[in-house]
């Protein structure tokens, strides 16, 4: 098993994801084959654990909590997060707290991060009301928390008023990172902004959500030619690890294949060769099938309603990508006269755009394509719901 450094600690550099644990026939999380193979990364070397209040309908952390009483708590590390992007009402921080340890059966977090930093929870978490970052970082004082850090799906500019916020009391973030959304979401961007302030980085979302696992019969033939033997997921996470800031790959891994292929690719660095790379990031590019805007800003000048086309034109790539959830979530946090519903088709932008974009097009393109997503506050309702009867469940 590859280890990387943080701080004193040697991490396993692949890290156990439980947002997509395998289920039984009746949509319960099947404990018998999550025990097996939390016993199998343990036994090759996996020592980090991730887990959050909302993964598998608020019931990870309870089924973790149950599968990792069997082995001695200093033998391994667990992450969990603070769901300040699902917060509705004025809950008070220590009564989620207090469940989170107690599903997990645990006295201490090794590592534990506000949830999704993004345009419309970053307020959740600056907000003195709440008082969420104090309580944390109290209890970061107290030994109940070990590590502190964040992860983030907002854009770069987003990242950055974070980071100026709160950066000096982060010690990592986490980020959906791989070869296609190095560009598409602007990754590049974000990692290059946490190495200056110091940060190390986490990925989430290795292999896309299993996009990037199953590339299709042309380029899963392409990849084969240089390695018969690897699978797709394993360039995605060979090109990961040639990032020297990364100290962390989570996988959420949904059987015991995934798991037995994953840790194949992590017993030792195996970095992507020039060939390799080029292969993967001319495959994401296809992938992406991007409308080919270079973001240089000449649209939004005679725009009269003021909208910020190219980040428009940004999340209609991102929604075509698969990313749906996230363009949903980022969106809710509009004013309804910068959505591209705003638009009024007057055809300036088209006109001065040097790649000649149908932009009113794209905008009518987005807002109906939009139109077809479940709401984000709808979804966080749903959520919350599930975390209310796992509650119950527990008597908690």
């Amino acid at each position: 098993m590859i280890y990387r450094k943080f701080q004193d600690l040697d991490l396993s550099l692949l890290g156990f994801g439980t947002m997509r644990l395998p289920t039984t026939s009746d949509g319960e999380i099947d404990k018998a084959l999550v025990a097996e193979m939390t016993d199998y990364a343990f036994s090759n070397g996996v020592n980090y654990i991730d887990t959050a209040y909302p993964y598998m309908s608020s019931k990870s952390e309870i089924v973790m909590g149950e599968i990792l009483k069997k082995y001695p708590r200093d033998s391994f590390y667990l992450a969990d997060k603070f769901p300040g992007h699902m917060l509705m009402g004025r809950p008070a921080p220590a009564s989620i707290f207090e469940e989170q340890l107690k599903k997990c059966q645990v006295e201490y977090f090794d590592f534990y991060l506000l949830h999704n930093v993004y345009e419309n929870s970053i307020g959740v978490y600056k907000d003195p009301d709440y008082g969420v970052l104090e309580y944390l970082l109290e209890q970061k004082r107290l030994g109940r928390i070990r590590h502190l850090g964040f992860s983030c799906h907002g854009n770069p500019e987003l990242l950055e008023d974070f980071l100026q916020f709160a950066g000096d009391k982060m010690e990592f973030c986490q980020l959906q990172f791989n070869y296609m959304d190095w560009t598409l979401q602007r990754v590049e961007e974000k990692y290059r902004i946490l190495e200056q302030y110091g940060i190390p980085v986490w990925v989430m979302e290795p292999v896309r959500g299993g996009k990037l696992a199953d590339l299709g019969p042309e380029n899963n033939a392409r990849l084969a030619r240089f390695r018969p033997d690897a699978s797709p997921a394993s360039f995605a996470f060979r090109w990961l690890q040639g990032k020297e800031n990364i100290r962390m790959i989570l996988s959420g891994m949904s059987d015991l294949a995934q798991m037995k292929d994953n840790v194949a690719t992590f017993r030792q660095l195996d970095l992507l060769t020039p060939e390799e790379d080029a292969a993967v990031m001319d495959i994401a590019e296809e992938l992406k099938n991007a409308i080919p805007c270079t973001a240089c800003r000449y649209c939004c000048d005679g725009c009269p309603m003021g909208l910020d086309i190219p980040d428009l034109i940004s999340k209609l790539n991102q929604l075509r990508a698969g990313s749906g959830n996230t363009i949903a979530m980022q969106l809710d946090s509009f004013p309804q006269d910068k959505l591209p519903s705003a638009c009024i088709g007057c055809g300036k932008c088209a006109r001065v755009c040097p790649q000649k974009i149908d932009i009113p097009g794209v905008m009518k393109t987005l807002t109906e394509e939009v139109a077809k997503l479940p709401k984000w506050s709808d979804q966080v309702k749903a959520r919350n719901e599930a975390a209310r009867k796992a509650r119950d469940s527990m008597n908690i």
